[in-house]
């Protein structure tokens, strides 16, 4: 039982929730973050210890896929889930934006384990619409969040487990072939990769999918040869259809999938304010000047003084790490870095919890940087924001259901 360890042996897991299966330097980089506590500053006036606590996000391509893996519980954007509950996934209509009715597409997830037996793993989740048109109308829906029902197209899940749990070794994995196979988890959907698969295509009867929607568009793009094949084996009695039938339906077939990233961390009072421009932000995978687009286009849209002060402060904390995509804390009192001053939730606005009606706080912001590592283009009526916050349980509540849905506040520039 995970009271009987030793403190050691504690102190080793924690190593595994930063260390990286890459390389040694990623090792090195990752675990400068040992400490995944983040404060994010007030508005303009902020002391040295929340600057010391703020934790910054970068994406970086793993050199090893399999670092990823649920089982080495990443912190990772694009892609497909790495669900930390492969078993109990969110069902109905948590699964789908709730103003267009599409399945939502994953965007990132952070490993965020805390000081409580039951949060010893802690995963968070994020989810959105990719309809410019529905996060326009989530962001007036986020006004009605004391209704029962608001439409959101923005949807944030934590899942926590216990050390002693039926899906992980108590132990740390040892990183090689000893290591015990995962076990199994739910069928996914042969076309999103994110959500269970809980409808099954009446041709082949293999493949499966989170929704009709789902269905359709892998018929339209390339499912019906590989329907065919399967149900012609299946007339024939062909058991070898079955040890092929994994590697033509297991893969993701939607090319809609955002790129796939690993997040690693570094503290933000790392950045030094005099450090010159073109050091920067060593983890950078591209020249600040090509991420500026996506922050200037913002800037575009400001109407008000306030607004431009706002964003003056905002542009000047940010230009230290310029390629941030993620700003992580949740110490007590901590605040989103604002872009802009228009739109930002009063106390009032952000919700209770809705399992042990116990206050929301604040834990991450998405950064709209992370729209150009997508591959986003910067159109009319593309997908864009000023940021995402990020608000969850305080008490990490245990509630009998899997997945808890958390709160986001969507910021549009």
């Amino acid at each position: 039982m995970a009271g009987g360890l030793k403190d050691d042996d504690t102190e080793e897991f924690k190593g595994l929730r930063i260390t990286s299966l890459d390389d040694e330097s990623d090792e090195e980089e990752e675990q400068k973050e040992q400490d995944i506590v983040i404060d994010e500053g007030d508005e303009e006036e902020e002391d040295e210890e929340a600057r010391n606590s703020v934790v910054l996000g970068f994406v970086k391509k793993p050199k090893k896929a399999r670092s990823l893996l649920r089982h080495f519980f990443p912190s990772k954007a694009g892609g497909v889930p790495a669900w930390l509950d492969p078993e109990n996934l969110p069902s109905r209509r948590s699964c789908f934006c709730d103003i267009c009715d599409e399945p939502l597409q994953f965007v990132l997830q952070v490993y965020a384990p805390e000081e409580k037996q039951s949060a010893f793993h802690r995963t968070l989740f994020v989810f959105m619409c990719t309809s410019m048109v529905c996060l326009r109308r989530d962001q007036h829906e986020q006004w009605k969040c004391h209704q029962d029902k608001p439409s959101r197209s923005v949807k944030v899940f934590r899942c926590q487990l216990p050390r002693d749990n039926p899906f992980y070794s108590s132990e740390p994995p040892k990183k090689d072939s000893t290591d015990p196979p995962l076990k199994a988890g739910a069928a996914l959907c042969n076309w999103c990769g994110s959500w269970k698969g809980i409808k099954r295509c009446t041709g082949c009867r293999r493949a499966l999918y989170c929704s009709e929607k789902h269905w359709v568009k892998h018929s339209r793009t390339g499912h019906e040869h590989d329907c065919q094949r399967l149900r012609i084996s299946s007339q024939l009695g062909d058991s070898s259809s079955d040890e092929t039938t994994p590697a033509v339906l297991l893969k993701v077939a939607s090319n809609n999938v955002w790129p796939e990233y690993k997040i690693i961390q570094e503290s933000e009072s790392s950045y030094d304010t005099d450090m010159p421009d073109d050091t920067v932000c060593t983890n950078s995978l591209v020249s600040s000047n090509r991420t500026d687009d996506a922050l200037m286009s913002i800037a575009e849209n400001f109407e008000g003084d306030d607004d431009r002060k706002s964003w003056a402060s905002f542009h000047e904390r940010i230009a230290l790490a310029p390629e941030q995509v993620l700003r992580y804390c949740r110490i007590p009192g901590a605040k989103p870095l604002w872009p802009v001053s228009s739109g930002r939730p009063s106390k009032a606005d952000i919700p209770k919890c809705s399992y042990c009606a116990g206050p929301l706080c604040f834990e991450f912001q998405i950064m709209p940087q992370l729209l150009f590592y997508f591959n986003v283009k910067n159109d009319v009526d593309s997908l864009d924001w000023a940021t995402i916050a990020v608000y969850t349980c305080e008490a990490s509540c245990d509630a009998s259901v899997a997945y808890k849905e958390e709160f986001a506040w969507v910021q549009l520039s």
